[in-house]
């Protein structure tokens, strides 16, 4: 595994990027320091790109590679000793001037990126126990999918499980985005098409690996955990919140996240094939909410039947790892965005949900009413003017809620803050908000291991004071 040391950056990434800065100062330095210079970056290059080229050179290097190599046919005629009275040659300063300046621009854009766009490295769980995870799919043979016109066509979903494991430091972690290295970059640039980005943009998302091992035993002890069932965003998929699962497993919890087909960027099911989203706004935004209450709805239809299924696998009707350890009776529905709203709507309809976390999620469910589950809503900070239906609308909802709720603003925060997406895109405050890489992921699982610690297992202290610390509350 690549390991960053500075800047993003490896430390064969380093030399290079040193090497080419080098390279591109060497035709200005004096005659006596000029030669050495250019003899000591050709070198370093030269090895350093033989290095990135047996682990893998990274697209954002690019850049830096190509403007040492052009640097150095800057740098080259100046390398032959000079004869006696003749100077060293070099290329004509009006030639060599714009040409180390392109030369240094591509290096620092290179950096740039490398910087800008990271392979994330996810954080290390905190809690008492190791982290496995496993994937299956069901097909609930009650429900068509609507999106097809086939008539035999049932709705398929696919669950990433993360679960308290036994540790076994020889397991090798899972891949980020997908089951496999295929998986996890077709995963990648669908989300990165999905998004209008060109496909290579989350390249290096597709090579990280998580904290959690694949299909690794089960925790010893025989307990029965809590389960977590979470619904990403609006196209996202099911391992976009996975630093948050990994904390919430090592902490004693299953968490079931969904990917929903025709909705999710891209869902490769066991038999092969890929299912793009089909979800796509139209710009008229009454036609725009209609959409999005009938993706929610199939949304909240998901979680109950996931729910469902983890009870049969439980009880042994399903076989798989956790077979007699889910407590189905502490159950979360959880989602973000999109995910959050289908949350909300699915524990008003099924009351086997004990408690529901909505993180930054607009409310959509066309006839709310009266429900009876505990709800944390984590919202970004919304600045005057933004989104004015937003939280009004959000307070009208959990005050229908007959048990208490909690609403908390985490100031600095952005919409894709409570997602995985601060470790690997440009921490711009539009897009992940101004908490740096780590700080996001990390508020986001501590706010709501305080709620599900006290809602699902009862643990006593006070959980407003406990909130609190993370943000605005109001206590509803």
């Amino acid at each position: 595994m690549t390991v960053t040391v500075f800047f993003g950056l490896s430390l064969a990434e380093l030399s290079a990027l040193a090497a080419a800065v080098v390279l591109v100062v060497a035709r200005w330095l004096p005659p006596g320091a000029r030669r050495p210079s250019t003899w000591a970056g050709a070198a370093a290059l030269a090895v350093s790109a033989i290095v990135l080229a047996v682990i893998g050179i990274r697209w954002q290097l690019i850049p830096v590679l190509a403007g040492g190599a052009v640097a150095l046919t800057f740098a080259v005629p100046s390398l032959p000793r000079r004869r006696a009275g003749r100077p060293a040659r070099r290329a004509r300063w009006w030639l060599a001037l714009p040409g180390s300046a392109a030369c240094l621009a591509l290096i620092l854009a290179g950096a740039a990126a490398a910087w800008a766009l990271p392979r994330p490295e996810f954080p290390t769980p905190s809690g008492a126990h190791a982290v496995g995870t496993t994937v299956v799919q069901w097909t609930d043979p009650d429900r068509a999918e609507t999106a097809t016109s086939r008539a035999d066509d049932k709705r398929t979903v696919v669950v990433q499980l993360w679960y308290p494991a036994q540790p076994d430091p020889a397991a090798r972690r899972a891949w980020y985005s997908g089951r496999t290295a295929q998986e996890a970059r077709l995963v990648a640039r669908g989300e990165a098409d999905y998004l209008g980005l060109p496909s290579f943009i989350l390249d290096e998302a597709a090579r990280a690996r998580t904290r959690s091992a694949p299909d690794t035993p089960v925790a010893a002890g025989g307990g029965r955990f809590p389960v977590v069932l979470f619904s990403p965003g609006l196209g996202g998929v099911r391992t976009q919140s996975t630093a948050w699962a990994e904390e919430l497993a090592s902490r004693g919890y299953v968490v079931a996240a969904l990917d929903h087909p025709y909705d999710s960027a891209v869902v490769t099911l066991t038999d092969g094939r890929t299912i793009r989203t089909r979800v796509a706004s139209t710009g008229d935004q009454a036609e725009d909410n209609r959409r999005a209450a009938g993706w929610t709805a199939v949304r909240a239809a998901d979680l109950s039947f996931v729910l469902t299924q983890l009870g049969r696998l439980d009880r042994g009707e399903i076989p798989g790892l956790l077979t007699g350890r889910l407590d189905i009776h502490r159950a979360a529905a959880t989602g973000h965005s999109l995910g959050g709203a289908a949350a909300l709507q699915a524990a008003r309809q099924d009351p086997r949900f004990a408690a529901v976390i909505d993180l930054d999620g607009f409310p959509r469910d066309p006839v709310p009413q009266p429900f009876n589950q505990p709800v944390l809503a984590l919202t970004h900070d919304v600045k005057p003017g933004e989104e004015p239906d937003y939280i009004p609308r959000l307070t009208r909802v959990l005050q229908l809620s007959t048990a208490t709720s909690y609403r908390l603003t985490v100031p600095g925060s952005a919409h894709l803050t409570f997602t995985d997406a601060p470790l690997f895109l440009p921490p711009l405050p539009t897009l992940v908000g101004s908490l740096g890489r780590t700080a996001g992921p990390r508020i986001t699982a501590a706010a709501t291991v305080a709620f599900l610690d006290a809602v699902l297992r009862g643990k006593s202290g006070d959980l407003a004071a406990a909130l609190s610390r993370y943000g605005h509350l109001t206590v509803l």
